[in-house]
């Protein structure tokens, strides 16, 4: 890996060396200078971006409006005059001239972005070939939210989930996830994803919103341009040049978080930020960028019941009533165990009397658990570090060497809730880049730190207190006694709880506290000291990329060409990953390309662009990934249509994880893990098949099975067999008299035979359907793929009214889920599983089994459709009004129920949003207000519990939220004051299942920018 990162440092200062010697040649100089100022008012504007088209070279307008321009070019040129809320004026330089003033004439109409994510080519939002969304800088400082990631939520089609204040997953046309792998969040050109989980970390080491200049929303599938997992977007964000945007600015903001059910309501919250750019010189300019934040994280505190077992319910479980009690955010009550098998166990191994067993129920009980908000770390924190160097090496070439780096505390839910603990993640840079192409070289560098799993820290503090394996046998026996003395079953259920609870360690004890430090000081999953709960991650991502517009030289036609290479570098310590022969993690390599091409026709009133692209990762057949489409354009009204597809790469994790967990290994869905366990030669067993056998085999057990009523039969033969043996031997020892033998043979038969059909039940009724088994074959594991097409509107009425919609459908092939294996594990020798055993689903046997999970290509095709609109209308005196609705839905779920198949689409049918603004209602004051409503739909995830999720109970309740904010600018210290509030007059809400509860939020602001741009 490091003889990589050295290539990709010498190829960089080679291609540098090489263009400074090309560019040697002395080219004549001209000088423009002058000011610039708002035609209507006649003031001077700070900080107008002033470019040279075609070229890198620029500068802006100072305190005083002035600027001052060096070109080592002659005339002909065109200047470029640029400024959020001013349409862009392209002024053409036709002789050797001096003094050029300009006035900017302040936005008229909507409409006028430009964008670049789209097509990888500057262009009107309004002529995008594909459906794109975009906040520039005014919509990210005019937002009424808190932060500007919250203001992502306001996009249209947009959904959140919400895992934390800083953890936060977006995602738009279904298949919503926390820490969603099917979505791509690009910050100037890196991939924000943390490396061995391969997905973003929302903003909780991303970028500071005083340094944001743009974000751009692509909602679909975007692999076209963008190579693997853009399957259901890309969010890409811009930062601020620091040739352009200069000077000091700052930011101070703080407020309260209130929520009624956490553990204490209203805290505060506290956020600080600065930034600081300059340009020494034409050539060389820096940045440098600071933010903290700290706070009491939005708590999870859903405690319904989800077990679903002794015929309780999600709304009417309780500890109280359900021995077998599991909530949502209770941890620990997963494990959980059946009563009347415990008592059979304990009847066979002499420690309970077989009398007792009538007085114990066919029943479910759990272990007690801990909420989440004794174990996981709400403490949050976020601090971000950037810095850039900017170098231009002539007027056409701009070389950048960036850093970030961010630490932070905060939570995020997968299979289980984790609390990320001082994790850290640095991304670094280097970059050549011209008007037409550009080079890029970047790492990013994950460090997992003291994060840890939330269940899995709650079952390790039970097991390190009380191993289960002697609480469960002490609570069936107490409640048998307790029943025996003549207590009701609820008030037995209590005694044996209290009794096995003895000495339990309880929150804010030194015994809690030592017995958590030491479960999350181990790595997961644990060692001969006991359960672990660290989760340990060190992967690295090392990235080389660049892209080519021939446009200079083709001129019939645009073409853009690109390419990349990638390679990531697992490293678990040995926890997480599968290890290779040589007891190393594995390395994975990934490629691609692409070439788009466009065309105006028909008196370039009609768009035509195509692309294709192929990516090839080692462990998979490589990708083509097509898209064609085009826009039609009449006036300030532009159709169009497209086809696209996408594809995933299956995460690093569903690649090569191989980790124990309590309820299963986890292991990769390559081929070698089928060998590596043995699956080719002793099949697994779906858990769907082992749980119908399992059904089978416990009804042949109840007394009027005839397979009961025959193991019955017997044991008494057995144990005729052996009251015989041991009477003979009395009698021949002289113990007992021969007259005496038969009585007492039949004294002794009656105590013998519980014993021996304990054990013979189960191994009876195990055999006698061990055919139901229906071995499983693996399959090759494939990417997923996407097929898109869409067709859409974007438009201006009126000059006022900007008019914005599409609708899509989509072809899901090779869709990933998740697969439950059972093996036998029983060394017999045996193909297949042991007939004696049967799987050893009831606990008998030798060897036991193995429980694998494994990540398989689904069979079904999956399809989702639907739209999306937007209306955005000026009124008079300057203020807006606007809103957005979209729907998504699956096109064939009926049919993917009938496989029992669950797609996790995790999607509301509708969502709208309302927003209504004036930038400036009287001078330097304005405000903003939204409103966000989305109906109700089942979560379906890891998390859940499966009987949950199966019967589509996981239900997340519709909810609105109002937010507000009030600016005012205070132009004499060069500040704007911004006090509003989020989920204003609702109740909490959540997100996503399992995941905190978010109350409302007040803040008030101060930010001073020097410029104030």
């Amino acid at each position: 890996m490091n003889n990589f990162t050295i290539k990709i440092r010498m190829s960089v200062l080679l291609l540098s060396i090489l263009v400074s010697l090309s560019s040697g040649k002395v080219q004549a100089q001209t000088v423009i200078s002058g000011t610039v100022t708002d035609s209507d008012t006649k003031e001077t504007l700070v900080g107008v971006n002033i470019l040279v088209k075609g070229k890198v070279v620029g500068t802006i307008s100072d305190l005083s409006g002035k600027y001052s321009l060096n070109v080592n070019q002659e005339p002909p040129l065109t200047l470029v005059f640029s400024m959020v809320g001013y349409n862009t004026q392209e002024i053409e330089i036709t002789s050797s001239q001096s003094s050029l003033d300009v006035q900017l004439i302040e936005t008229a109409i909507l409409g006028q972005e430009v964008v670049v994510s789209a097509s990888r080519v500057e262009e009107s939002v309004l002529q995008s070939p594909v459906s794109v969304e975009k906040l520039d800088i005014i919509a990210i400082r005019d937002a009424p939210q808190a932060s500007f990631y919250d203001a992502i939520n306001n996009m249209k089609g947009v959904e959140m989930s919400t895992q934390s204040l800083l953890f936060k997953s977006f995602n738009t046309r279904g298949f919503n996830a926390n820490g969603n792998v099917r979505t791509v969040q690009l910050i100037d050109g890196m991939d924000n994803q943390a490396p061995g989980l391969n997905f973003s970390v929302g903003n909780i080491v991303g970028i500071s919103e005083l340094d944001l200049e743009s974000v751009e929303l692509l909602p679909g599938a975007s692999s076209a341009l963008y190579g693997p997992n853009a399957i259901n977007g890309i969010l890409l964000m811009n930062s601020k040049s620091p040739f352009l945007y200069q000077g000091l600015s700052a930011s101070v903001k703080t407020g309260i978080m209130d929520e009624s059910n956490r553990s204490k309501a209203a805290t505060g919250f506290y956020n600080f930020s600065a930034r600081y750019a300059k340009a020494i010189s034409d050539k060389f300019a820096f940045k440098i960028n600071f933010e903290y934040l700290t706070a009491d994280d939005w708590q999870a505190n859903d405690f319904r019941d989800q077990s679903l077992l002794n015929g309780s319910t999600i709304e009417t479980g309780s500890p109280q009533n359900n021995p077998a009690y599991n909530g949502v955010n209770i941890y620990g009550d997963e494990t959980n165990v059946n009563m009347l098998s415990v008592g059979q166990s304990m009847v066979a191994a002499g420690v309970l009397p077989s009398s007792a067993l009538a007085a114990i129920p066919n029943s479910s009980v759990s272990r007690t658990g801990y909420r989440e908000r004794d174990i996981a770390d709400y403490g949050t924190k976020s601090v971000k570090f950037n810095a850039a160097l900017h170098y231009r090496i002539n007027d056409n070439i701009e070389a950048v060497l960036q850093g970030n780096l961010g630490f932070g505390t905060t939570v995020y839910t997968g299979a289980d809730r984790y609390s990320l603990k001082d994790f850290t993640m640095g991304q670094y840079k280097a970059e050549l880049r011209a008007s037409n192409w550009y080079l890029r070289a970047y790492t990013t560098q994950e460090r997992s730190g003291d994060a840890f799993a939330v269940g899995t820290a709650a079952q390790g503090i039970n097991e390190a207190w009380k191993a289960s394996t002697q609480w469960f046998p002490e609570y069936v026996g107490a409640y048998a006694q307790a029943v025996g003395a003549g207590l009701p079953a609820d008030q037995a259920h209590q005694a044996a709880r209290a009794f096995a609870d003895q000495g339990r360690y309880m929150p804010g004890t030194a015994e809690f506290q030592n017995a958590l430090n030491a479960v999350t000081s181990r790595p997961i999953p644990g060692d001969q000291n006991g359960v672990g709960a660290k989760f340990v991650d060190s992967s690295n991502l090392y990235h080389f990329e660049g892209s080519y517009n021939f446009s200079e030289y083709i001129n019939f036609a645009e073409f853009v060409v690109g390419a990349n290479y990638r390679i990531y570098d697992l490293n678990s310590n040995g926890t997480i990953f599968a290890l290779d022969e040589n007891g190393d993690e594995f390395n994975i390599n990934e490629y691609g390309g692409y070439i788009q091409g466009s065309k105006k026709l028909f008196d370039d009133r009609f768009k035509l662009t195509a692309s294709a692209r192929y990516d090839k990762n080692e462990n998979f057949e490589g990708q083509w990934s097509p898209r064609v489409s085009g826009v039609f354009t009449k006036g300030n009204h532009n159709f169009r249509a497209s086809y696209q597809t996408g594809f995933r790469i299956p995460t690093n994790q569903d690649q090569y994880i191989d980790l124990n967990t309590p309820q299963a290994r986890l292991i990769g869905g390559l081929p070698f893990f089928a060998g590596r366990y043995n699956l080719n030669a002793n099949s697994g067993y779906t858990l769907a098949n082992v749980t119908s056998y399992g059904g089978a085999v416990l009804a042949d057990t109840q007394p009027n099975s005839p397979v009961y009523q025959q193991s019955i039969q017997q044991a008494t033969d057995i144990a005729i067999q052996r009251a015989t043996e041991f009477i003979t031997q009395q009698v021949q020892a002289g113990n007992i008299p021969p007259s005496e033998a038969p009585a007492a043979i039949a004294a002794l038969v009656p105590t013998l035979v519980p014993g021996i059909a304990a054990q013979l039940v189960p191994v009876n009724a195990a055999a006698a359907n061990i055919d139901q088994l229906q071995p499983y074959e693996t399959k090759e594991f494939k990417p997923e793929r996407v097929k898109s097409f869409e067709v859409g509107y974007k438009g201006i009425w009126g000059s006022k009214l900007l008019v914005d919609a599409y609708a899509y459908f989509n072809r899901f092939e090779n869709f990933n889920g998740s697969q439950v294996l059972i093996q036998d594990a029983s060394d017999s020798g045996l193909v297949g599983p042991n007939p004696l055993t049967g799987l050893n689903l009831i606990g008998v046997g030798p060897g036991g089994r193995n429980v694998y999970s494994m990540p398989v290509n689904r069979t079904e095709i999956i399809k989702s459709w639907g739209w999306a609109a937007s209306l955005d209308y000026k009124l008079s005196k300057g203020y807006t009004i606007g809103g957005n609705v979209s729907y998504n839905t699956l096109s064939n779920l009926d049919e993917l129920a009938e496989t029992g198949f669950q797609p996790s689409f995790n999607t509301p049918e509708y969502r709208y949003v309302l927003n209504f603004a004036n930038r400036e209602v009287v001078e330097n004051l304005g405000f903003a207000l939204a409103y966000r409503w989305q109906g109700e739909f089942a979560w379906q995830s890891s998390f859940v519990n499966p009987a949950v999720s199966t019967r589509q109970l996981s239900v997340i309740p519709a909810y609105g939220t109002f937010d507000a904010q009030v600016s005012y600018k205070i132009k004499s210290i060069k500040s704007i004051l911004k006090v509003g509030g989020s989920n204003l007059f609702s109740k909490g809400y959540t997100q996503a299942w399992g995941n905190p509860t978010i109350g409302t939020m007040y803040f008030i602001s101060l930010t001073f920018d020097e410029f104030l741009n």
